[in-house]
């Protein structure tokens, strides 16, 4: 599967969700696709160092939920027409750019630039650079803000995001 297919199938999943509304939708679409494991370490910044490894997998779990919450708090805001992939942008040492055009119900549109990553045979989502600004630099800022806010302890976040 190419970059682009693989992407396109994953923008339909994605609009499939926001069309739901569902948490669990948006949830499983990020769960499947995203480069969890590197999106949870680089959110935490300087205290992923500080998360035991066995406490991982909750986190991950927590933090996957709370982007699916968010998404599906957010998509009746943005009503999707349709979401098609434009081409591939270039690869480079961090991954394969892909560009897409995202339509809304309201007839305005937007560009989102995937970022991709192989893993074995196919790719994970990294990232999604949005109105020229990439999405995980704010998560990386919200959870870090909310560890220094509690502490410094890691586990603080772990049980909000799990809440």
């Amino acid at each position: 599967e190419t970059a682009t297919a693989y992407m396109q199938r994953v923008a339909n999943e994605l609009v499939n969700a926001s069309r739901s509304g569902s948490t669990a939708q948006f949830a499983a679409v990020i769960r499947n696709h995203a480069d969890v494991p590197w999106l949870g370490l680089y959110s935490l910044g300087s205290y992923a160092r500080t998360l035991p490894a066995a406490d991982r997998p909750t986190y991950y779990n927590g933090m996957v939920n709370f982007i699916g919450k968010y998404a599906a708090k957010e998509a009746p805001k943005y009503p999707v027409a349709s979401a098609v992939i434009a081409g591939q942008a270039g690869e480079t040492k961090e991954g394969i750019e892909v560009d897409s055009r995202v339509t809304l119900k309201s007839g305005e549109s937007y560009d989102v630039r995937w970022l991709l990553v192989r893993r074995g045979s196919g790719y994970k989502v990294r990232d999604a650079q949005v109105v020229g600004f990439w999405m995980s630099p704010f998560l990386k800022n919200l959870f870090e803000n909310y560890i220094s806010e509690n502490g410094g302890n890691p586990k603080a976040l772990v049980v909000a995001l799990n809440r």
